[in-house]
């Protein structure tokens, strides 16, 4: 069934009745991101895997860069928890100094 422009009209009305002028811009701008994003996850899923990202990753032995640092952190005696990646840093560097 292919909806008219008299049907588009009745749904706008009805659209305006039930959730008001002011709030339906904002419904179509979530929804517009909300097509983004999953466009964009869709892309990164089924996209071939960059040859630079897959061989970081093969580099880094599977870790993160914040499990890397928290390991050294962890090797130097140094207690992570509850610290920002940049705190933990600045203790590496002030411990290996």
């Amino acid at each position: 069934m292919r909806f008219g422009p008299f049907e588009i009209m009745i749904l706008l009305a009805i659209f305006f009745l039930l959730f008001g002028a002011e709030r339906l811009p904002k419904l179509a701008r979530a929804a517009g991101q909300s097509k983004g994003e999953f466009q964009k996850g869709l892309n990164e899923v089924t996209g071939e895997p960059s040859s630079a990202n897959t061989i970081a990753d093969l580099e880094a032995g599977g870790k993160t860069k914040s499990v890397e640092l928290a390991q050294k952190a962890e090797a130097l005696g140094i207690d992570v928890s509850g610290k920002t990646s940049e705190e933990i840093e600045s203790e590496i560097a002030s411990a290996e100094e």
